[in-house]
């Protein structure tokens, strides 16, 4: 019996680990750059009895156990004899958690009704915002909750503001597309700082609606759109929404390997955010990193793995206001779901890994299928040869036939006869106009709805470095919960998304 038990604890201990890592991550921050610890540390049964101050909510969309290690392997050492990670930043909070994800009605949710459980402590339907399962109530939110208890509150995405995670902390609403809706409810929220990404049809499905930023201004808001005005915020600006001046996809902040020198990052606007918002009642922020799940979805791994290493340092500028608050601040974070079905191991690599050769790749799927609609419109009758250079250049990809030096040298890059059929069937498909597409139950699962020739490259490249995918889609895997200061002890063990929303509640001693 004692082996039987010794057995689920070291189980229970090696889980423990794989969430946690072992050492600290430091990277370039830009302009927001610190170097914090995580050296907020509570007396022993004092803290547990406080109420904090000020709470940081962090979600990081499509961001399960292994987009996490993702970034751990990547930035760790993959030299044979020495394999390690490197920690990140909030891997060494001193909590953790693990939660289930499924909704109302699947085990394979979508960010509306997980960022409602998460928000509102209900479980309702995929696509639904701030409703119950009936879509008769709407819930209380505990953004709300902290507005009506005199804390300010900010949203801070990395996406548009009214796109379904930070809809869920002031929306309600019975479908996530109701963009317009939604955003009329930003404007009415009274919520004091929106920040990061724009917003999707700010003038209605059919762009015949008021806009929505002139909404948001009548209600007493100030948009603050050039870098010189966002980075001058401060606690006399009122209510803002800061929006980024450059934007990429649909409205949404640059993902992180396609950020330029100078742009506003999702560490900046945590930072504005902490700013604006710092008052003597205290603040709660909801910050979400919108962008692993995008990523995930297309499966691309470096750009995922990036998005994680940036919302590290988003959570970096919390940490080090937290430490200057030892006894006052609590941060949360976690994800909604997982995305992709991201897989360390690949059936081709076996028991290998390799995610140094990620670094060959330069830019998001994102980025390059702009690239690559560049070129074709320059050259509608481009050919596979003349598209080679551009593959090569972002993502270090070689055939057998490139110079015979560069093949000896980068051997794990060359593409083997099957990879060099793939991508060449993806190349044919892309060069189609997008109406005239092979439509097959084989393109569904090749091309996921994708660009099929950037699609293609991603997968081989995270092949080659030991990464598989099974789905475009989310799935069902539970996610981590990392937990530091004041009441972050009630986040350990094993439990459902509407608990984070019940442990919140009871920490900061509101009342559901």
């Amino acid at each position: 019996m004692f082996k039987k038990w010794l057995s689920v604890i070291l189980s229970v201990a090696g889980v423990l680990a794989f969430i946690t890592g072992c050492s600290i991550n430091e990277i370039d921050r830009g302009e927001t750059s610190q170097e914090p610890k995580v050296t907020a540390e509570a007396k022993e049964g004092e803290m547990a009895t406080k109420v904090p101050k000020y709470v940081f909510m962090f979600i990081g969309d499509g961001m399960s156990q292994v987009q996490v290690n993702s970034a751990q392997v990547y930035e760790g050492s993959n030299v044979y004899g020495e394999v390690s990670t490197s920690n990140l930043s909030f891997t060494q909070f001193p909590v953790t958690g693990l939660v289930t994800t499924q909704n109302s009605s699947s085990f394979v949710p979508d960010s509306a009704s997980t960022a409602t459980s998460l928000s509102s402590g209900v479980k309702t339907h995929s696509g639904v915002i701030g409703l119950n399962v009936d879509k008769t109530e709407a819930t209380k939110t505990i953004a709300e909750q902290m507005k009506e208890s005199g804390k300010k509150v900010g949203i801070v995405s990395s996406v548009t503001l009214n796109h379904a995670t930070p809809a869920a902390y002031y929306a309600h609403v019975e479908s996530r597309g109701m963009y317009y809706e939604i955003a009329n409810q930003l404007a009415a929220s009274n919520f004091d700082y929106f920040g990061g990404g724009s917003l999707s049809q700010p003038t209605g499905k059919d762009n015949n609606q008021k806009d929505a930023f002139e909404i948001i201004k009548e209600n007493g808001y100030t948009i603050a759109n050039t870098k010189e005005d966002i980075l001058a915020l401060d606690e006399n600006s009122g209510k803002v929404y800061a929006v980024s001046p450059v934007l990429q996809d649909g409205g949404s902040l640059p993902y992180y390997i396609d950020t330029k020198k100078g742009d506003l990052t999702l560490a900046d606007f945590v930072q504005k955010g902490i700013d604006v918002l710092d008052n003597d009642e205290g603040f709660f922020m909801m910050v979400e990193s919108g962008k692993v799940d995008w990523s995930c979805h297309a499966n691309d791994a470096m750009t995922a793995i990036q998005e994680v290493l940036g919302f590290e340092s988003a959570i970096d500028v919390a940490i080090a206001f937290a430490n200057e608050h030892p006894e006052e601040t609590l941060i949360v974070v976690t994800g909604d779901h997982e995305t992709g079905g991201m897989s360390i191991g690949f059936a081709a690599t076996g028991y290998d890994t390799a995610f140094n050769l990620l670094d060959a790749q330069k830019m998001s799927y994102v980025a390059f299928d702009e690239l690559v609609k560049a070129k074709k419109e320059e050259n509608p009758n481009l050919t596979f040869e003349e598209m080679l250079p551009m593959i090569k250049e972002n993502f270090g990809l070689l055939t057998a036939d490139d110079e015979a030096a560069a093949v000896k040298e980068n051997q794990a890059f060359v593409l083997s006869d099957y990879e060099l059929a793939k991508l060449q069937a993806g190349f044919e498909e892309s060069m189609k106009a997008v109406e005239d597409r092979t439509s097959s139950e084989e393109n569904d699962l090749l091309y996921g709805g994708y660009d099929p020739l950037s699609v293609s490259l991603t997968h081989i490249l995270n092949n080659k470095a030991g990464i598989g995918w099974t789905s475009y889609a989310h799935t069902g895997t539970p996610v981590a919960v990392y937990a530091m200061g004041v009441g972050s002890e009630k986040f350990s063990g094993f439990y459902d998304n509407t608990d984070v929303y019940h442990k919140l509640v009871e920490v900061t001693g509101l009342k559901e």
